[in-house]
């Protein structure tokens, strides 16, 4: 390993790699929820929010649905009428 290293030379990142860059966002979890991810993080040392992002994306990847008895706003609306 060098003791330097040159980066002068270094180009911006082109636009077709860009569109892999995680989105920023935010969202309210449940304190429940949190600590459980910030547990295992500190288990598997890889940071909660990655492994949130990683369930997230494996549930989206085999196309789940939430399992729970929801109801949907529109028939939530409708019996309130």
């Amino acid at each position: 390993m060098k003791k330097e290293y040159d980066f002068s030379k270094l180009k911006k990142a082109e636009p077709k790699y860009l569109k892999h860059l995680k989105e920023p966002v935010t969202m309210r979890l449940d304190p429940q929820v949190i600590g459980y991810f910030k547990e295992i993080a500190e288990k598997t040392g890889i940071p909660y929010q990655s492994l949130i992002n990683y369930v997230l994306k494996d549930y989206a990847a085999h196309q789940l649905e939430p399992s729970a008895n929801w109801e949907s706003l529109s028939t939530k609306k409708k019996r309130r009428a």
